[in-house]
């Protein structure tokens, strides 16, 4: 499977490319774009002024013409917070999109979005400040009726970027059961 894996606000850190690298290890190819240019973040917060000072506008510019010239092979979009957000923009605009694996983040649905049976997989802590519940419940019955295939991970107790060992929100036994599902996910792709 093509993989194209963005990064969250912290930036293209060593979580995002030991995640990539694991991605590889199973058997697919995966990209990961670096959309703040070398820029990496200690908090959530820095990262979110970066990108609100770069702009959404400009941020997607990056993530498109990074996806560009492997859309044609039918990619698996994914990401992490920001990134699954990114991803999630991406897939919903691309036809040959194969799949969806969101990590920790979710973004508006465009009120013209429509896909068929795009298989998608979310996975995020419960609860999570940047994903509540009303927002997923929202999102997954948005998501459903525009025609995609959901899946819902949520894990107990776990900090907003958990599959992160470089962050406190780290949950060694959450990330474990998230790349689990998620490479059992890719493998029915």
């Amino acid at each position: 499977m093509d993989i194209m894996l963005f990064h969250s606000t912290h930036g293209l850190r060593p979580a995002v490319r030991d995640a990539a690298d694991r991605l590889r290890a199973a058997g697919h190819e995966v990209w990961t774009p670096d959309l703040f240019a070398g820029r990496t973040f200690d908090t959530v917060e820095e990262g979110m002024a970066f990108k609100d000072e770069t702009g959404k506008d400009e941020l997607l510019k990056r993530a498109v013409l990074a996806a560009a010239p492997y859309s044609e092979r039918g990619l698996v979009y994914a990401g992490f917070s920001f990134g699954a957000a990114t991803a999630q923009t991406l897939a919903l605009g691309d036809e040959k999109a194969r799949g969806l694996l969101l990590l920790h983040g979710t973004s508006d649905i465009a009120e013209n979005a429509s896909v068929d049976d795009l298989p998608v997989q979310l996975h995020v802590a419960e609860p999570d400040p940047f994903e509540p519940d009303d927002w997923l419940s929202a999102w997954y019955l948005r998501m459903r009726a525009i025609g995609a295939d959901v899946e819902v991970y949520r894990y107990r107790g776990a900090g907003h970027l958990y599959t992160d060992p470089g962050l406190p929100d780290y949950d060694a036994e959450a990330a474990e059961a998230t790349w689990k599902a998620a490479l059992g996910f890719l493998d029915t792709l």
